[in-house]
């Protein structure tokens, strides 16, 4: 079998390899920085908690906390890539 038959969630094209919820709105983010949709959100990780405890934010969550971790307290950094329009 090659992976171009491959179907379902394992398949390389699924979105489930590119999108995270929101740790606090539970807002889907897609990390790739929605090429090709209407809308852009640029997302937000704790670099020390993403690992263990997958915290990312969207861009509204990550304002109201002030770009720091509301678990270690260091500061957010985006991981969307910023795409020019």
């Amino acid at each position: 079998m090659t992976v171009g038959m491959a179907k379902g969630t394992n398949a390389m094209g699924h979105l489930g390899w590119v999108t995270v919820r929101c740790r606090i709105c539970g807002t889907w983010l897609d990390l790739t920085g929605g090429a090709g949709r209407g809308k852009k959100m640029v997302a937000y990780a704790c670099p020390r908690c993403s690992k263990t405890l997958e915290a990312v934010f969207c861009s509204s969550c990550a304002k109201k906390v002030k770009y720091s971790c509301p678990y270690c307290g260091t500061q957010l950094s985006p991981v969307t890539p910023l795409l020019e329009a």
